[in-house]
């Protein structure tokens, strides 16, 4: 893997059409601070604008997390509620581009990811974890509600009643668990991680760029629109996909038995 562009916060790789995003501030757990925030906008708007990339890896430097929440120092010295709802924004605002990517994101998923950190991982469309790993919202120890998203997508992805648990307890769930509720969608080794986010990303990767595309907003729609919406909403994708190069070369590379070769056309 060919490094592509390094920052003080996060480290942005490329191998072929995957790149690897990672979180890399280990001394603290790899905790949020405000300018991995904007690092990481920057990083992923660079990567929405690269038609070369098809799937991405977001996964934290080092054994022990993901990332384990915002930087709380940072908090804690915030002046002004309009203050605080600013920051809550940025980090809003992130967790919405990573959800508008035109390309799949995928949350590998080692040791905590806690407070922002499970945010961060909520808004990506997979998410595979390490067998260590460990999901929380804690903010209420801290006097605090999440603020990245957490109450919002929690409720989404595993149903009101979990998110209530995560989001008014305070507690950690582990691997096994937030595969159970369905926040996490694989489990593997710890040292397993690494190669099976790259075997997914390559997986995506490999497939019809515009089909890619257009079924991640399709699925995503599910949860805003009525059942006839988002019936609508696919069967107008459905019929934009017949008319590209790629469902024309697709179906005859089916036809002639051979792999298809995508252009994202």
């Amino acid at each position: 893997m060919v490094p592509a562009l390094a920052m003080e916060t996060i480290v942005l790789e490329r191998d072929g059409a995957v790149a690897t995003v990672r979180l890399n501030r280990p001394n603290v757990l790899n905790a949020l601070n405000l300018q991995m925030l904007d690092e990481l906008s920057a990083a992923f708007a660079q990567l929405d604008a690269d038609e070369a990339v098809r799937a991405i890896i977001l996964t934290g430097t080092g054994p022990k997390a993901f990332a384990a929440g915002a930087d709380i120092a940072e908090l804690n010295a915030l002046p002004s509620p309009r203050a605080a709802e600013a920051q809550a924004r940025k980090g809003q605002s992130l967790t919405r581009a990573l959800e508008r990517m035109h390309v799949p994101v995928i949350a590998a998923v080692n040791g905590f990811a806690l407070g922002g950190g499970c945010e961060l991982a909520m808004a990506c469309d997979i998410r595979i974890a390490s067998d260590n790993a460990r999901f929380g919202q804690p903010e209420v120890n801290l006097g605090l509600l999440p603020g990245y998203g957490g109450t919002q997508r929690a409720a989404r992805l595993v149903g009101e009643g979990m998110a209530m648990y995560l989001c008014l307890t305070g507690e950690m769930i582990d691997a096994q668990e937030a595969l159970r509720v369905g926040l996490v969608q694989r489990v593997v080794g710890f040292d397993e991680l690494p190669a099976e986010a790259a075997r997914v990303a390559g997986l995506i990767a490999s497939k019809a760029p515009l089909a890619v595309a257009a079924a991640k907003r399709a699925v995503a729609a599910a949860g805003s629109l009525s059942l006839d919406d988002g019936l609508a909403l696919e069967a107008l994708l459905f019929g934009r996909a017949v008319m590209t190069d790629d469902f024309r070369e697709g179906s005859s590379a089916f036809l002639e038995k051979r792999k298809a070769d995508f252009k994202g056309r």
